[in-house]
């Protein structure tokens, strides 16, 4: 095919999020961006197109690659996020139902007094919570959004914050979905071993690192700017907090903290147990047994997620009905209401899911290959930062950081000398562009998840986030600038971190804005 390959592969991604952050609508700009990559792979032939649109291969044999809604849908890792996000729906409805909700509401009023110590409480929520980024943002979202309410913070921010948190706690935890997914990319490479080298590429990641000090410099300064300052200054003024409804916490007498506390509790714990159950950690015929950082790093999300929620679920309905905070009839009734608040997100999920089948189809990894190969030579020590901005170019249209990681290590591991520190630089260059691009697509999984998990509109958090992570970004292309030449991480930390200072600072006294000006 004469598109294959080419820059064309990018152009389906580039016209949806386009789109999307012209027109403020999500699904419409996704189902245009799928028009045109079936349009190209079957090369304007009208028939081929809606074939390729609802299901379709591309290739033959071992190479075939299924496109298409319907191949989205049914890949077997997708449709177990899916459950996942089923189950996470309802056992929120449940806490809901319960009172459970507003009874942390009540606690929060007490303990947490300002706009400051809400953000700062949603950051460290998000911190304990390293294990996996879809996990993360629901979670987050569900539990902190009476609290910011309470402070009238934005949804926008709150979204920013989840967002902000989620990816960049995942990329600097060894033991999450995230090292486990860049360990099997890695592993297998020449002299490479994957979870040494994520480990070895955590301080460079200036990201992830800058991101997390950035947010929370951000937080106790007080000021906005950018379309950020506007939903802020509207929320605290007019009390619109952007919200999109349907979630009023229930007010029970009898309903305590332990109501909300417990389900979290369970459902973190058997995540992670059924992410190491996954893995291998208990089988005794698993190279993984007893070994807590290869179980993580051989297991499967797709599967240890839902594994573990469907197990919270029914400890959680039981527990609820125990305690007599809800009847059987509203506690069924949860079900459905879980499932209907789920859906937008996974109907966004699905649209972006198709749109990453046909980017893929079209051949996005060879494009960037070949590009990435030619600029090579002459530019040695520039290298990091242009990985760096490849990185984010792919995640930003493609819309996924899994993806884009996927295709530029072996890359990158072919281009460096195994055993040299700026292979390792190199590594985290990647990992950092692909959480940046993530951030700034309206069509990544993740962005989704934060969305769904603040109940805020996907455009509405995408385009007040985009600001912040350019902000970052290029502070962080900055970095690896310096440590192509400097390759020391502390140094380039170091002169990260001041320049994050000092563009808060000017941004603050420029163009910021506070909520009570």
């Amino acid at each position: 095919m004469e598109f294959v390959g080419t820059f064309w592969a990018l152009v389906p991604p580039i016209v949806a999020i386009v789109l999307a952050l012209i027109t403020k609508e999500t699904y419409s700009s996704l189902f245009v961006g799928i028009l045109v990559g079936a349009l190209l792979l079957a090369q304007f032939n009208p028939v081929d197109t809606i074939n390729y649109m609802i299901l379709g291969e591309i290739g033959e044999g071992e190479d075939a690659m299924g496109v298409g809604f319907i191949n989205a849908i049914s890949d077997p890792w997708n449709a177990g996020i899916f459950i996942f996000l089923v189950m996470l729906g309802i056992m929120v409805a449940l806490v809901n139902v319960a009172g459970g909700s507003a009874a942390f509401g009540r606690w929060a009023s007490k303990h947490i007094k300002s706009r400051v110590g809400a953000q700062l409480a949603t950051f460290f929520l998000g911190v304990l919570i390293f294990i996996d980024d879809y996990f993360n943002c629901l979670t987050v979202g569900a539990v902190m959004r009476p609290v910011t309410d309470a402070e009238k913070i934005s949804r926008a921010k709150l979204s920013y914050i989840i967002d902000a948190t989620a990816a960049p706690i995942c990329m600097i935890a060894p033991i999450s979905s995230w090292a486990a997914a860049v360990s099997s990319t890695a592993d297998g490479l020449e002299g490479v071993s994957g979870i040494q080298l994520f480990i070895q590429a955590i301080p460079f990641n200036f990201y992830s690192l800058l991101t997390i000090a950035f947010l929370i410099i951000l937080c106790v300064m007080g000021f906005d700017y950018g379309p950020m300052a506007k939903a802020e200054i509207e929320a605290y003024r007019t009390g619109d907090l952007g919200s999109l409804g349907n979630e009023d916490p229930v007010e029970k007498p009898n309903a305590s903290l332990l109501d909300l506390l417990l389900p979290i509790i369970l459902l973190i714990v058997c995540c992670v147990v059924g992410m190491l159950y996954v893995g291998g950690f208990w089988d005794p015929e698993s190279e993984c047994v007893g070994d807590l950082s290869a179980a993580f790093g051989n297991t499967d999300a797709s599967v240890g997620l839902p594994w573990g929620s469907i197990i919270a679920l029914v400890l959680t309905f039981i527990y609820l009905l125990i305690r007599r905070v809800v009847s059987f009839k509203e506690a069924t009734e949860c079900f459905v209401t879980g499932f209907k608040a789920m859906v937008p997100a996974m109907l966004i999920l699905t649209f972006a899911l198709t749109l990453k089948l046909a980017t893929s189809a079209l051949g996005a990894d060879v494009f960037v290959h070949d590009a990435l190969a030619g600029s090579a030579e002459g530019l040695y020590m520039m290298l990091p930062a242009i990985i760096f901005l490849v990185a984010l170019g792919l995640a930003f249209a493609t819309g996924t950081s899994w993806g884009t990681f996927g295709i530029l290590i072996p890359i990158v591991v072919a281009v460096f000398d195994p055993t040299s520190t700026l292979m390792t630089i190199g590594i985290s260059a990647c990992l950092a562009g692909a959480v940046c691009g993530d951030h700034i697509s309206p069509i990544s999984d993740t962005t989704v998840m934060a969305s769904a998990g603040a109940n805020v509109n996907h455009i509405e958090h995408v385009s007040t986030q985009i600001p912040y992570a350019l902000t970052v970004a290029a502070i962080s292309f900055v970095c690896f600038v310096i440590a192509g030449f400097v390759q020391n991480a502390f140094i380039c930390l170091g002169i990260g971190l001041v320049l994050v200072i000092g563009t808060l600072i000017v941004l603050r006294n420029t163009i910021g804005k506070k909520v009570d000006a």
